[in-house]
């Protein structure tokens, strides 16, 4: 497989301005889909509602999400209650277990693992990486475009 690709308006932040990404393309802006902010579906665990309300704002404003994203997003979400819960079953009953064929490695050890890896997925296609963080600030409006000869 290859990389995945990006939404527009993060080759764009990304990019090199006027319109182009970081290797000098025109930025296809795509679809002209509404980008109204999905509400919660109900059904989501405690955990995976309180990062849902931590995350959406900022991917409100800066028009990465809009309703369609609805069950992407509570997948990313329900993936990071799955990571919280194992990694917390890890810390307080340990790495290990004890098992008739020996010590084992806990069973939540691979939950939080293959956890750990759909949420950095799923945080990928929302922009929500660190790599994608400082691609975001560097393309942060700051209200000055006419001062700088570079955008």
């Amino acid at each position: 497989m290859g990389r995945t690709a990006q939404p527009a308006a993060l080759k764009l932040i990304k990019g090199r301005g006027n319109g182009k990404d970081s290797g000098g393309r025109p930025v296809n802006a795509g679809p002209a889909f509404k980008r109204l902010p999905p509400e919660p579906p109900e059904w989501l665990s405690d955990e995976a509602a309180a990062e849902w309300a931590r995350v959406l704002p900022e991917l409100a404003r800066l028009d990465l999400v809009k309703e369609g994203d609805r069950s992407a997003l509570a997948a990313y979400c329900e993936a990071w209650a799955t990571f919280r819960d194992a990694t917390e079953t890890v810390q307080r009953e340990g790495l290990t277990i004890q098992a008739a064929q020996g010590t084992l490695a806990h069973p939540a050890v691979a939950i939080a693992r293959n956890a750990g890896k759909e949420v950095r997925a799923w945080a990928a296609h929302f922009g929500l990486t660190p790599s994608t963080e400082q691609a975001l600030a560097r393309g942060a409006d700051d209200g000055n475009e006419d001062e700088n000869p570079f955008a």
